[in-house]
């Protein structure tokens, strides 16, 4: 086996099992629709085009305006 090789080996992760090593960060992509901060089609294609890379960990998204860290990202409240 060579080196890299590793990366594409499964990997247990507390009771799941990833299926590789490939890991996306998060990252602000700021792209939420305005007024409101709602995802939009465009945020969810760019995590459709990434889905089978490997585990991916999404943007963050504030649960409360004030927790709001940058302009144009999701919201999740009523």
């Amino acid at each position: 086996m060579t080196s890299n090789q590793i990366y594409f080996n499964p990997l247990r992760l507390g009771r799941h099992t990833l299926r590789n090593r490939i890991v996306l960060p998060p990252l602000t992509r700021q792209r939420a629709a305005q007024p409101g901060d709602i995802a939009t089609n465009l945020m969810a294609e760019y995590y459709r085009q990434r889905a089978s890379a490997g585990f991916m960990v999404t943007e963050g998204t504030q649960i409360e305006p004030r927790g709001q860290g940058y302009a144009w990202t999701p919201g999740w409240r009523t």
